[in-house]
């Protein structure tokens, strides 16, 4: 099945959510003038990594974002990736993905189960404990959020619910973005599906971020690739070749999870 897939590489504004808020419609205009079926936007969007003032511009339970991806997911008729957002919830701040359908349904909700310690994410955040698992235009998919993609044990017991499709929000520094495009191809081929990642751009107080968000299929191959600037590009997939690719070489079914600890 065809899936027409736009990335939205935003800068975000630091600590600023009014400013962020501001650049969701005006992308996912642009994706549906595109004619994409789904636009996918970066990590922690609204916020940043301001972490010490969470509690003044954490979205209480996630409810400002929801309204908005619920509106224009139901106004542009697409499925709006929501990236991920920083939530506050019963005293507890959280990095947290919602998904929402062309019906203004919500899909899904995931929150970072790996928390990211070089970026402190340990000290102010709670770790999420809850696979996630969805459709996109009837194509089974999953969602992680940045550090948890080296994680690889994590993707392929969400894969194991037949994805196609990992999406992969980030908040992922210029100096390691070697690393992230090895570890999104190398997630793509041991998992045998398409990978579509998100990565902001520009600068907070204390990193440089440097975008090069993509899509690599079931057999590693960078099919979309960004810069290191703001820009939105589109791309149609073909999630056939996740059934080519498994047929070809039946990783999944070749499992010895007895002998994996």
């Amino acid at each position: 099945m065809k899936l027409t897939i736009s990335l939205a590489q935003l800068d975000i504004f630091f600590g600023n959510p009014d400013q962020n808020f501001a650049q969701i419609e005006p992308a996912v205009k642009r994706a549906a003038e595109e004619n994409a079926d789904v636009v996918v936007f970066p990590e922690m969007w609204n916020t940043g990594y301001d972490l010490t003032r969470f509690a003044e511009i954490a979205d209480p339970t996630g409810q400002r974002t929801q309204n908005l991806l619920a509106g224009l997911a139901k106004k542009y008729h697409l499925t709006v990736h929501g990236g991920s957002v920083a939530t506050a919830d019963d005293g507890a701040y959280y990095n947290t993905t919602y998904i929402y359908g062309p019906d203004g349904r919500q899909l899904a909700a995931y929150r970072k189960v790996h928390l990211f310690g070089l970026m402190r994410e340990d000290q102010y955040l709670a770790a999420g404990h809850e696979e996630d698992h969805f459709q996109v235009n009837g194509i089974d998919a999953t969602s992680v959020i940045c550090y948890d993609i080296r994680f690889p044990e994590w993707l392929r017991t969400l894969s194991l619910d037949n994805s196609r499709i990992i999406f992969v929000p980030a908040e992922w520094p210029t100096v390691r973005i070697p690393q992230w495009r090895r570890l999104l191809a190398a997630r793509a081929i041991e998992n045998q599906s398409f990978v579509v990642a998100v990565n902001r751009v520009g600068s907070d107080p204390d990193n440089q971020f440097g975008g090069h968000s993509g899509i690599y299929n079931p057999l590693g191959d960078e099919i979309l690739t960004l810069n290191d600037q703001p820009q939105l590009k589109t791309v149609t997939i073909d999630t056939a070749e996740t059934d080519e690719a498994r047929g070809f070489m039946p990783v999944f079914a070749d499992r010895r999870p007895e002998l994996y600890r």
